[in-house]
């Protein structure tokens, strides 16, 4: 009778972890950052039909960087999370925290029953209509979550961007001043010049009534891009 082969729990747990890593290194940067009328998207994505960027509710919004279909289906996932608990409950019920953890058990649950772990880094992010502070959370592949202040970043090379953030972010940022930050930051990483068509570009804005998400459309990213 052959020997089962084995595998102990912490490598087969490391090699889990490596494979994930391994496929969110593929992934292009994104980087967030809080703003004095908001918060901030900018993201690397040559793509112009799929977004990395979206709204979530009313003042929550998501972004996503790894294996695409894995965070698109976390982000639809969260969607009707979010829905279907303002609808049950009250919409003042529905905030970045309470999807934050949803995300983090998901995750977690995934990556420690299933064979193969989701290649995938996530952020959940609620701005504060009283001129609060916002919250923005970390969701990484095995579950674990941080709660980021200022600003934040996921994709490939996170540390090396965030980094570079440490030392040249202020709390008092216009956007202006935001986006050029973001860009240079991931171009000076990347070590390559962005195309306009290749920038993904979104915000919560604080001011807006209603809904607080907005998307940059090509002619408004050509104006900050210029703006540099």
């Amino acid at each position: 009778m052959p020997v089962p082969y084995y595998v102990s729990p912490e490598q087969l747990m490391q090699d889990k972890a490596e494979y994930a890593k391994k496929g969110i290194a593929k992934g292009r940067s994104i980087v967030v950052l809080e703003f004095d009328e908001g918060v901030l998207f900018v993201a690397d994505n040559p793509s112009s039909s799929l977004n990395k960027i979206s709204e979530i509710y009313d003042n929550i919004a998501f972004a996503g960087a790894g294996k695409y279909s894995e965070f698109e289906n976390l982000r639809k996932a969260g969607i009707r999370h979010a829905d279907l608990k303002g609808y049950m409950y009250s919409r003042e019920d529905v905030t970045a925290k309470s999807l934050a953890k949803a995300y983090s058990q998901s995750l977690g649950t995934i990556f420690s029953q299933e064979v193969k772990p989701l290649e995938v880094e996530i952020l959940v992010v609620a701005i504060s209509e009283s001129g609060g502070i916002s919250e923005i959370y970390r969701i990484d592949f095995d579950g674990s979550i941080s709660d980021e202040k200022g600003f934040t970043e996921i994709g490939g090379k996170a540390d090396e961007i965030k980094n570079e953030l440490k030392n040249k972010y202020t709390s008092d940022l216009s956007m202006k001043r935001a986006f050029k930050l973001a860009l240079e930051s991931i171009e000076s990483i990347d070590n390559k010049k962005l195309n306009i068509q290749g920038i993904e570009v979104a915000l919560l804005d604080r001011k807006r009534i209603g809904r607080k998400f907005r998307r940059l459309n090509p002619d408004e990213i050509k104006e900050y891009v210029k703006g540099k």
